[in-house]
């Protein structure tokens, strides 16, 4: 098995939970294909007692027979780590039953690791498969020292609601929770050497802005190609590597698939992001419990992220966070037959647009990263956009990102992916004053805000440059 990257605090916590004299029900979760399962059997490697993995629901039109797929296919697994005597169960309650007579068998003392990934898969309609895990955790793990029980899922929203919040017979028995969230920009750069494959940092860069640093889609990349052929491989032409992924993607998480990619693709038009209400109009979907529950579960399977825009009050707004569903949308979807799409448009205006969104996406991904090249580590902040509107005696303006400081510095941010060092013209430098000006007027007297640049280069020393106060480079952003 490969070397795992990154992921050192996650592995001591395995190992530490690994060696306590005590039951252990550990919750891993994260988005999905961000490697959870590799982490798993990196840590745990040859430690396991049992395993098993629930059945993709992707494959599986017929709803009647998800119940008694699933439990054929924990039987399976049931036979293949030894257990005998025993018929195929009909229900998950003498499933675990069966589970419990195998690790009994089993049990010689040392720690006994029982390791369900992908759980949210088998909690199909009507099975009553919660009942029966609680019984299985409450009943027979927890009276154990030697039980260590860890159990994953990429349905972020099920992993937390049924077991982190549990207000059920689960309630208060996770004794520790562990979400994997894509790699930074360092690590997909470390990922890249252990692989030999040589890429720029500009590269890994516009690689994040594609995948996200989501280690499974990275795995796709071959050594000797360069970024735009790996991309073009992977995602265009009539077999890419990646084909169907956003569609499978929805629907291995959220039972509404349907509903979740009409957000989706709602939130792809407009970076700034929407409001509720508004997402509720553009979609159809009821503005009720309904649409708050998938906002939700978007927002915990890191799709979206919920904020509050600066000068806009208590209006919260939804912002697509997800860049490869940005990608797909903008340029898979429309494209995908053609095999060269983004070597034939890497240079062309086609492309010119999308790069400057996904790159203010790295930076919202990277604000740890900026923070510290700003000196400011340890000073409280919070992250926001901010826009105001047009009329006839003035221009409108949109910031899309600030730092809004506690030792009352603004910084406002301006975000240019290039590739070469950035030069700022007497017209972009009117703008960004025009910017500072318009939020000046929204801040205290005591408040001071500091333009600052976050490009890949530099900037480029001239007679409009002075007023920039902070620059942050692609170098930066690397920083771990």
């Amino acid at each position: 098995m490969s070397a795992i990257i990154g992921r050192k605090k996650e592995i001591e916590e395995i190992e530490r939970l690994y060696n306590s004299d005590r039951p252990e029900f550990v919750a891993v979760y994260g988005r999905r294909r961000v490697g959870k399962t590799f982490l798993i059997k990196q840590a745990l490697k040859d430690k396991f007692t049992f395993q098993h993995t629930g059945v993709s629901p992707v494959d599986q039109e017929d709803e009647k027979n998800r119940l008694k797929t699933q439990l054929e296919s924990f039987y399976y697994s049931l036979l293949n780590h030894g257990l005998e005597g025993f018929k195929p169960p009909k229900t998950w309650m003498e499933a675990f039953y069966q589970l419990t007579q195998l690790l009994q068998k089993l049990d010689n003392g040392q720690r006994m690791v029982i390791f369900i990934d992908e759980l949210p898969w088998m909690d199909t309609p009507r099975s009553r498969f919660l009942s029966a895990f609680e019984s299985f955790w409450n009943g027979w793990c927890s009276g154990r020292d030697n039980v260590m029980l860890i159990v994953c899922g990429s349905a972020t929203s099920w992993m937390l609601s049924n077991l982190s919040r549990s207000k059920g017979g689960l309630y208060g028995r996770v004794t520790d929770e562990i979400k994997l969230s894509p790699f930074t920009l360092k690590e997909c750069e470390d990922y890249f050497e252990h692989e030999n494959i040589e890429l720029s940092r500009y590269d890994i860069v516009q690689s994040y802005m594609v995948f996200g640093g989501i280690p499974y889609y990275m795995s796709y990349f071959c050594k000797g190609y360069s970024f735009e052929k790996n991309i073009d491989m992977i995602l265009f032409g009539e077999k890419p590597r990646l084909k169907d992924e956003f569609n499978r993607l929805f629907r291995a998480i959220f039972n509404n698939a349907e509903d979740c990619k009409k957000i989706i693709r709602l939130l792809a038009s407009r970076n700034y992001g929407f409001t509720r209400e508004e997402i509720s109009s553009a979609t159809g979907l009821p503005l009720g419990g309904g649409l708050s529950d998938t906002l939700t579960a978007l927002s915990e399977s890191d799709f979206i992220v919920r904020y509050c825009p600066y000068g806009k009050g208590t209006g919260e707004h939804y912002k697509l966070i997800d860049n490869f569903c940005l990608f797909w949308l903008k340029y898979v979807e429309p494209n995908q037959k053609d095999a060269s799409f983004v070597n034939d448009n890497f240079t062309s205006d086609i492309m010119k647009g999308w790069r400057g969104v996904a790159f203010e996406q790295v930076c919202w991904q990277h604000i740890i990263q900026i923070k510290r090249a700003l000196e400011i580590g340890g000073v409280k902040t919070s992250i926001s956009a901010w826009n105001i509107v047009g009329s006839e005696t003035s221009s409108g303006a949109q910031v899309d990102m600030l730092i809004i400081r506690d030792d009352n510095i603004v910084n406002l941010c301006e975000m240019k992916f290039c590739s070469s060092i950035y030069t700022i013209d007497k017209e972009e430098e009117a703008k960004m004053l025009y910017r500072v000006e318009k939020l000046t007027t929204t801040l205290s007297p005591k408040q001071k805000v500091h333009l600052t640049l976050i490009t890949t280069y530099g900037l480029a020393n001239g007679k409009h440059s002075g007023k920039v106060q902070k620059i942050v480079s692609c170098n930066d952003l690397f920083n771990s």
